[in-house]
């Protein structure tokens, strides 16, 4: 009987050595949790033996029991490295049609190439749908979807209006090159440019150039200004006439023209879709001493967004910007726990799913149901301390020695025996 004692107690400690080996192989494994062997004792015993000659008969493994403390947190600069600070995992799906739900501590996520955010493996993070103003409108696992980003965000719109109120020196003189030409700078005193759009969300530039054509005359005294707008290359045209005379009085005051100009329609470069645009110079417009100045200027065209980062708030809220300045909430990481988690079964890759053991998924957010909190741009790495795990090896190395040991002295009585039959 000593044998099979001393052999339990031999696959012990080699059970305790894999299970030791296994942590330390994943000291660097993102969301790894660190195992424990624990054992019980055997013991034979009939109704009749007196409990005082009980005698054991070995050891067995009773659980590799599941160690879910917090590993430590590294900060990143990818948005979507995820950790959850206390209780709870990520819910992820091998692909965004699959019902089976695995669960991880791995966050460090990606984005692939159809805009889907997933981890390492391929798996899609799991989140709960929300309104425009971030709401959740659908709660539990089976309400997740799976995050994507989206390209583009909002419709284009062509520009139809530019406002601008501006100050032309009174002190600016009369261009000496009397004939406008824009590649002439000393045909003309002053220019602005402002970004358009066309009909498919291009930007253009718009260019206007300021000409003083006269200066006081008359009773009363007034200057005259003249303004040529193009888009790139084209002159915009009102009527047929290109440019756009400007009339101040003596105080500066803009009294021509009081409507916006309204120019003919014209298809810009690199476009099928003809446009009209109109130029309003309003009545903050002035002829003042001070240099040229451009006090207000806007356009009501409106590009296509597309899609230039994301951020995750502390609540879980996954949150797209776009180039247009268009923001858009895609949805709220969900999590989940578990009243046992020990009893998760491990599915390697730093998954687990659900057992009768572990008990069903308590589905929430981050700070809700006892959930942890959320940190974006973080990373958390195996829970296992490297010297802990050594001093244990060496143990369970010992225990190996020793059963070993009473093996070798069981064979030796044995033999003993023998050789007095003999």
């Amino acid at each position: 009987m000593s044998f099979y004692t001393s052999l339990s107690g031999l696959q012990a400690a080699q059970s305790e050595m894999s299970t030791i080996s296994h942590n330390l192989a994943n000291v660097s494994t993102n969301g790894f949790k660190k195992s424990r062997t624990e054992f019980a004792d055997v013991i034979a015993s009939s109704v009749n033996l007196s409990p005082t000659k009980m005698v054991g008969s070995g050891v067995l493994l009773q659980a590799n029991r599941q160690e879910f403390g917090q590993g430590s947190l590294i900060q990143s600069s990818n948005s979507l490295d995820l950790a959850v600070s206390g209780d709870g995992f990520f819910a992820v799906k091998p692909d965004a049609n699959s019902a089976s739900v695995n669960f991880t501590r791995n966050g460090s996520f990606s984005v692939d190439a159809e805009h889907n955010v997933v981890d390492a493996n391929g798996a899609h993070l799991q989140v709960y749908p929300v309104d425009g103003s971030g709401a959740v409108v659908a709660t539990g696992l089976d309400s997740t979807i799976s995050l994507k980003l989206p390209e583009t965000s909002g419709t284009a719109m062509p520009t139809s209006i530019v406002k601008m109120s501006v100050n032309v020196s009174s002190n600016a003189a009369v261009p000496t090159t009397a004939t406008f030409d824009r590649f002439d700078p000393t045909s003309y005193n002053q220019s602005t440019q402002t970004t358009v759009y066309d009909a498919t969300g291009n930007p253009m530039t718009m260019t206007q150039y300021f000409k003083r054509e006269t200066t006081a005359v008359g009773t009363p005294a007034t200057s005259t200004w003249s303004v040529h707008s193009f888009i790139g290359d084209q002159e915009l045209t009102s009527g047929g006439t290109a440019g756009t005379k400007l009339t101040f009085d003596a105080s500066g005051k803009l009294t021509a023209p009081t409507t916006a100009t309204k120019f003919d329609e014209f298809t810009p470069a690199g476009s099928t879709t003809a446009q009209q645009i109109s130029l309003d110079l309003g009545n903050a417009t002035t002829q003042l001493a001070s240099p040229f100045n451009v006090a207000t200027r806007s356009q009501d065209g409106k590009a296509v967004g597309q899609l230039q980062g994301v951020s995750v708030g502390a609540d879980g809220i996954v949150t797209a910007s776009f180039s247009n300045g268009d923001t858009q909430p895609l949805g709220k990481v969900a999590l989940a726990n578990f009243s046992n988690p020990a009893g998760l079964r491990q599915l390697g890759n730093s998954y687990w799913s659900s057992t009768g053991v572990s008990g069903e998924p308590i589905a929430g957010a981050a700070g809700e149901k006892g959930l942890g909190n959320l940190m974006s741009g973080t990373i958390e790495r195996s829970n296992v301390d490297i010297t802990e795990e050594l001093v244990g090896l060496i143990a369970a190395q010992r225990n190996f020695q020793a059963n070993a040991k009473a093996l070798d002295t069981a064979s030796q009585i044995s033999q003993t025996i023998f050789n007095i039959r003999s």
